[in-house]
């Protein structure tokens, strides 16, 4: 898996989705379809996906990782943010805009609960919010958000 990571960071896909695939097989082996460990398999081989423009591959597995993640550690955990940011990211790449925002609000609000309203993970998360707003020309909206994350980084 970090063998594979290093490899979709330096753009090399070819080399890098085999070694996703026999980690994520071997850890559904060694510790069942519905671990933890599994899902991060999961989400990095849709990861790979997408980079790739492979949106149809890569939307079931977010699915089934985020999945994985609400049953292993309840609705509310910040990995369970995570995959709700990574399946939104999906949907705003794909111009689904409608499905990405209830996902990247609920991601932010998980995130504030979880880690408060001042932590550098809400930034990130409320600029992903901003940045589908700015996509869909809604400017008045993004615009709070940007300044919101911005006085939390500073």
């Amino acid at each position: 898996n970090n063998l594979a990571s290093l490899y979709r960071s330096q753009g090399r896909y070819d080399e890098a989705e085999p070694l996703y695939k026999r980690s994520l097989a071997i850890w559904e082996k060694a510790l069942g379809e519905n671990h933890p460990r599994v899902a991060t398999s999961l989400n990095n081989l849709a990861s790979l996906y997408r980079s790739q423009g492979r949106y149809d591959e890569a939307e079931p597995l977010y699915k089934r990782s985020l999945a994985i993640w609400e049953k292993a550690l309840g609705e509310n955990h910040p990995r369970v943010a995570t995959s709700l940011n990574n399946l939104a990211s999906l949907y705003r790449s794909q111009g689904r805009y409608d499905e990405a925002e209830p996902l990247y609000k609920r991601s932010l609000a998980i995130w504030e609960k979880a880690l408060g309203e001042n932590h550098p993970d809400v930034a990130t998360s409320l600029n992903n919010l901003a940045n589908l707003y700015k996509s869909q020309g809604r400017y008045d909206e993004a615009e709070p958000l940007h300044q919101r994350s911005l006085a939390i980084w500073e």
